[in-house]
């Protein structure tokens, strides 16, 4: 049989730039944008005063994306298309929740809230491991801020093994103000950190808890520290001085599962 040794083999560039939720060019973002399609972040070239630029910026906004003025080099690094068009947006896997829904999600299943706050967790793998934990964990809903943090994104999609379609993700602009907030409504904040003033099998976590995990280098930012009734530190007996973001924050969740089905 005659072999056809010219035929292409498929492009798969398009597919893989939809696993990763890339989004080039302003035509392909303004329609995501219309259709509803939940965004994570726009990154825009800096410097651009083009009139759909400013309408791709002010519609991601209000869909409650983050909105990134950047080098052009650097959208040139990002685009796998080289047409950007000074525009490359990421879409969400699913869509982000409001504080409130966290709470009505508690209250739906009779429990006491049990809240995951991630303080500048920038690594996708760690949020994805501890999106799947909280799911294991039965926690009630994650908050991450705006900023300097991962985001929804497909690849939080994959390295969650799903758990972000079950689990509620609010996005807050201030984790410091979102920690008063939940202390108003009668949460106590317990916040991680390697001198914590309590250790972990010490800490009472059978009331409304809310967990705060630090970033993966600095932990918890000095501001948001201040903002924590208590610190909590995980018992450490090895030659390493401290457990990842991820498995810190699975060793106090599971903690919090144990305290709860035994009260």
């Amino acid at each position: 049989m005659k072999q056809d040794f010219h035929k292409k083999r498929p492009d798969t560039r398009d597919e893989d730039r939809e696993d990763r939720g890339l989004l080039e060019g302003r035509n392909p973002i303004l329609e995501a944008l219309r259709a509803g399609r939940p965004i994570d972040k726009v990154y825009i070239a800096k410097g651009e005063t083009d009139g759909t630029l400013a309408r791709i910026a002010a519609m991601a906004r209000d869909a409650g994306a983050v909105v990134v003025e950047t080098d052009r080099r650097k959208l040139d690094a990002m685009s796998e298309t080289g047409s950007h068009q000074g525009v490359i947006a990421l879409a969400a896997v699913t869509s982000y929740t409001s504080v409130d829904e966290i709470f009505a999600a508690a209250e739906k299943k009779g429990e006491q809230p049990f809240i995951i706050v991630c303080d500048e967790i920038a690594d996708v793998h760690n949020l994805g491991a501890i999106i799947r934990t909280a799911d294991a964990a039965g926690a009630h809903g994650i908050i991450i801020p705006k900023r300097r943090s991962a985001g929804l994104t497909a690849v939080i999609g994959k390295t969650s093994a799903g758990a972000v379609e079950y689990v509620p993700v609010a996005r807050v602009a201030n984790i410091a103000a979102a920690l008063e907030d939940l202390k108003k409504r009668g949460v106590w904040v317990y916040g991680t950190a390697a001198g914590g003033a309590s250790g972990l099998w010490d800490t009472d976590f059978t009331g409304p808890v809310a967990i705060v995990i630090g970033s993966e280098g600095s932990g918890m930012s000095r501001i948001v520290a201040e903002k924590c009734d208590f610190t909590v530190s995980i018992p450490m007996v090895g030659g390493v001085s401290s457990l990842n973001a991820s498995a810190s924050a699975a060793v106090i969740m599971y903690e919090v599962v144990r305290q709860r089905t035994h009260q």
